[in-house]
């Protein structure tokens, strides 16, 4: 936006407005009343709770993703989503049909009409698109045009709250859309951030002082005489509680348009967001972090008192009920594109902790590992194997477990990682041969008894036969003869010269251990059926 540009006599875009002029096959199931009220954005999300990035007065879209799933369609967690829409002032809440529903929840229909939030079906003949474009439309006069601007210019704050530094960011995208300085403050006065060529932060400390001792919504205004700060604006940043989080002074040398004041809002909600993601934020993740880490043994020693409270956070954390069971789930990294050089981590944990419904997610050197109440479905693998990764999925464990838990998960990932293939802990046969995988299990068979593999397929698979017996029976000669219906001397002979084949000390435990895994795979690698007691008779 150029500085300056006027908004006196701005027009905008109701929300009845946008409803008359949409396809005649939308309904408009609940009327919330507020179609005078002005319409800000269509904006589509699939998120569980969008209103992070949401401005006052959206029209949000959604096919119904959040409500996916064993209890995606639960009157308390649909009313909990509308509920938080409602708070956030969304406008209106578009729903549409397919590819999920085929018909509007009634527990949605009763949520929407019980917080009076407008409900409106949008069938599968009307994409989405089609409705950010009929917006668009409307907004299309000259002065509907500025409008737009700012919603385009709070997109780029709200960008840059996801950057690697979110406040110097979000600072820095607000001195280049509005013409000021900008200096934040934290709770005790000190610089956090600041962008554009303003004063020492000494020249800033009174109205510091009066802003941070004060309390409800305010603003402390200030005259200095320096460049670009004839008029110094400070604006707290508050918790949901009015405790003081910090403060953004911006200073210029004439008053802000309408326009401007709006891009200044955005970016002090924004701000105050990150304040109190920072210092109250998820706090059920912190309190159970530290009380881990101050008493790690507590889980198995702890008292049952303090063990049940532990408990309630993880559940907290997770979402789920205390008797919930829980899943420790790692993602390899695949073909998985690499994140931007530079980047936050942050887009990454939000999204794997919008797709496992938990908070404790970590981004480690192989990829995350995340704690969930979800069973991870197909459905649930398919979205994250799209995205290019592969999951290493836990069995169902709690509190006390979630350690051993988390080990039989590692345990797997070097399987995953040689395979290219997802695997669940529940589906792994527990024992070496289980756990090495064909993949691996042929490629030790390959090495070991490659001297017989070569052989001819008859030579091979009679050879194979006794060195199998003969191990199966603990080297017992008189044990594999009468198995194999041999002589023991023809036993003894047949051993001795596969241990000259194989150049291998049969007498040794570990070499024995190793054929013994190494045959289990052999088939995988000749592709010929075990020798049979008769075929084996014919080397007497």
């Amino acid at each position: 936006m150029p500085p300056g540009a006027g908004t006196e006599g701005l027009s905008a875009v109701t929300l009845r407005q946008f409803l008359d002029q949409l396809p005649p096959e939308l309904q408009v199931l609940h009327d919330g009343g507020n179609g005078a009220g002005t319409l800000r954005w269509v904006e589509p999300s699939e998120l569980e709770d969008p209103t992070p990035y949401l401005l006052d007065g959206e029209f949000l879209l959604t096919a119904g993703l959040p409500f996916v799933g064993d209890e995606g369609t639960a009157a308390d967690k649909v009313d909990a989503y509308v509920a938080r829409l409602v708070n956030a002032r969304v406008a209106a809440l578009g729903f549409g049909l397919e590819p999920y529903f085929r018909s509007v929840p009634d527990a949605l229909r009763e949520a929407c009409a019980r917080h009076n939030l407008t409900l409106v079906q949008v069938p599968d003949t009307v994409p989405f698109a089609a409705l950010g474009l009929k917006f668009s439309q409307l907004l299309e006069s000259d002065k509907a045009k500025l409008l737009r601007h700012l919603a385009d210019t709070n997109r780029e704050l709200m960008r840059a709250v996801l950057s690697a530094r979110p406040e110097h960011e979000l600072l820095a995208a607000l001195v280049q859309r509005v013409p000021v300085w900008a200096t934040l403050a934290g709770a005790d006065g000190r610089v956090r951030a600041r962008a554009g060529a303003g004063p020492e932060s000494a020249a800033l400390q009174p109205l510091l002082a009066r802003l941070l001792a004060g309390s409800g919504p305010r603003v402390e205004t200030e005259s200095l005489d320096l460049p670009g700060s004839r008029l110094v604006v400070g604006h707290p940043l508050r918790s949901t509680r009015d405790a003081n989080l910090g403060a953004l002074v911006l200073g210029s040398d004439s008053a802000l348009t309408a326009a401007q004041n709006s891009v200044v809002s955005s970016a002090v909600g924004l701000l105050e967001l990150l304040a109190r993601q920072r210092t109250s934020g998820s706090l059920a993740p912190s309190q159970l972090a530290t009380a881990l880490l101050l008493h790690p043994d507590s889980v198995g020693s702890g008292g049952t008192r303090h063990v049940n409270t532990l408990r309630d956070l993880l559940a907290q954390s997770t979402a789920s009920s205390r008797s919930a069971p829980l899943r420790v789930v790692q993602g390899i990294k695949a073909d998985a594109p690499a994140w931007p050089a530079g980047d936050s981590p942050v887009r990454e944990l939000l999204q794997w902790r919008r797709m496992f419904d938990t908070k404790l997610v970590e981004i480690t050197e192989y990829g995350f590992a995340a704690i969930t109440r979800l069973k991870v479905d197909d459905g649930l693998l398919a979205d994250v194997e799209m995205l290019g990764w592969r999951l290493v999925i836990g069995d169902a464990t709690e509190l006390g477990g979630l350690a051993a838990a988390y080990q039989r998960v590692t345990s797997l990932r070097s399987r995953v990682r040689t395979t290219g293939k997802s695997a669940r802990v529940d589906d792994i046969s527990w024992s070496v041969t289980g756990l090495l995988g064909r993949d691996a299990g042929t490629m030790l068979a390959a090495r070991l008894l490659d001297p017989v593999l070569q052989q001819d397929a008859d030579r091979r698979d009679a050879q194979l036969g006794v060195l199998r017996t003969w191990l199966g029976e603990n080297g017992s000669w008189d044990a594999t003869a009468k198995a194999l219906g041999l002589h023991r001397n023809s036993v003894r002979r047949q051993i001795n010269a596969l241990a000259d084949v194989l150049q291998m000390d049969l007498n040794e435990a570990q070499v024995r251990a190793e054929l013994w895994f190494a045959l289990q795979f052999a088939a995988d690698v000749s592709a010929a059926p075990a020798p049979s007691p008769g075929q084996a008779s014919q080397e007497r």
